[in-house]
């Protein structure tokens, strides 16, 4: 009897499911603790990463470029503490924040770093209280420093040559009476050279007469146009500098026989109203004589009208000394020259050439180039070429001799790469852009 019993309590599978059941629900629980647990955790360093995105990019914003190390490391650590505050049962430190300044301080590179926990909700049945959570996040952003332009135009006779090919030839063609002459040369008394223009104009008014634009008017031009380029990129990078509402202050002056002359620079200083500046650009002209060799009419001064040592020196004088453009302190300083390369001045003791009398005629001296550069000013150069005249006597004997030294030594007037030329029927609206973007993209500590 009792064998039989045996064998139907064996034989019985009625009360397994409750034991598979008690067995299994230990992994269930187990593996649904963790999964909530994990889940807690990884959620929350997905608000973590959020808030160090969020601290990384604050020290990149263009008022937070203008601060120090110091402070934008300060500023990433409390917007990463303010929004991990927001989580609950999180345990954390302060993040690591290393920022690294290249390219003279305008690059920022800056990385957060972050430790937490997240506090488990079933710490029994993980064997530990909390989930170890790390993450990081970087960010990286060069600023616009802050930059004084100098334009200093030439706007001597000689740069008033027509600017094209086409234009010269029309000139010439026009001004036989004179053996053909492809200077719109602007004189308040044109009948004292008899130069037999209708109406006894002179090559100045010619040259508007004809339709012939004059390398002074597309200077004034390019101009003009660069003072909106400067204005359009600042908008476009919605860039506010510290020391004034742009980054980019520009003051407009031309040169000639008297040295330095203001176009624009209210109170003797750039200024970063670049729409005025580029209404003033309307206002550059070529240096107005009485008639051939005479400044004034009561003034022979054998056409000696390009001093370039007195602007070089006036010029040194107006400007600071640079700082680096960055955050609070003094702008860089750069000085934008624009020049056919012809020094024509009475003789200073310094010419390199021989005088025509006491009128020397050489290319630029350089000397003031080098002590500019040695402040810590930058030099742009464009350099418009002085146009070969191989007809004319004059130029075959006083200029022609030296032709092929000016383009070298206006290059080595201007610092490395800052250095553009333009030839006839050349685009000098062009060259001033390119030239700019060369200065702004070469922008660099200058002490």
């Amino acid at each position: 009897m009792l064998g039989v019993f045996t064998r139907r309590f064996l034989r019985d599978r009625s009360g397994n499911v409750a034991i598979i059941f008690a067995l299994s629900l230990i992994p269930i629980i187990l593996l649904t603790g963790m999964g909530l647990d994990f889940s807690s955790a990884a959620d929350k360093r997905i608000q973590l990463n959020a808030a160090a995105d969020a601290a990384a990019l604050v020290v990149v914003t263009p008022a937070m470029m203008a601060q120090s190390v110091s402070q934008a490391q300060t500023a990433a650590q409390n917007i990463f503490m303010g929004q991990a505050s927001n989580v609950k049962n999180l345990n954390y430190s302060t993040p690591t924040v290393t920022i690294t300044q290249t390219n003279g301080g305008l690059t920022r590179t800056v990385t957060v770093n972050y430790t937490a926990y997240s506090v488990n909700a079933f710490p029994n049945v993980l064997g530990q209280s909390t989930w170890p959570i790390q993450g990081s996040s970087s960010a990286t952003s060069t600023s616009m420093p802050n930059i004084n332009f100098y334009l200093v135009l030439d706007n001597s006779p000689s740069m008033n040559i027509a600017a094209t090919t086409a234009g010269i030839n029309t000139m010439v063609a026009n001004t036989s009476a004179q053996g053909g002459c492809a200077f719109a040369c602007h004189e308040s008394n044109p009948s004292a050279d008899n130069l037999g223009n209708p109406n006894g104009e002179d090559n100045y008014t010619l040259a508007q007469n004809l339709g012939v634009v004059t390398r002074i008017e597309n200077m004034a031009t390019a101009t003009a146009a660069l003072m909106f380029t400067a204005q359009t990129m600042e908008n476009e990078n919605n860039v506010t500098c510290p020391t004034g509402p742009g980054c980019y202050q520009m003051a407009i002056y031309t040169f000639n026989v008297s040295g330095l002359n203001t176009i624009y620079a209210p109170s003797n200083q750039p200024s970063s109203n670049l729409s005025a500046a580029q209404t003033a650009a309307g206002n550059i002209n070529v240096l107005e004589v009485c008639s051939n060799n005479f400044l004034t009419c009561n003034n022979n001064n054998n056409d000696t009208d390009t001093n370039f040592e007195s602007a070089m020196n006036a010029i040194n004088n107006i400007m600071p000394t640079p700082g680096n453009g960055i955050g609070g302190n003094s702008p860089q300083e750069v000085l934008f020259l624009v020049t056919d390369g012809v020094d024509d001045e009475i003789n200073s003791n310094s010419c390199s050439r021989p005088l025509d009398g006491s009128r020397c005629q050489q290319p630029f001296n350089t000397t003031w180039c080098t002590t500019i550069k040695n402040r810590g000013i930058r030099i742009a150069v464009l350099y418009t070429e002085y146009l070969p005249l191989p007809t004319n006597s004059w130029y075959n004997s006083w200029i022609s001799p030296f032709q092929s030294q000016i383009a070298t030594n206006m290059q080595s007037c201007a610092s490395p790469n800052l250095y553009f030329q333009v030839t006839t029927d050349g685009d000098i609206t062009a060259a001033m852009q390119q030239l700019f973007q060369l200065a702004v993209s070469s922008a660099r500590l200058t002490q």
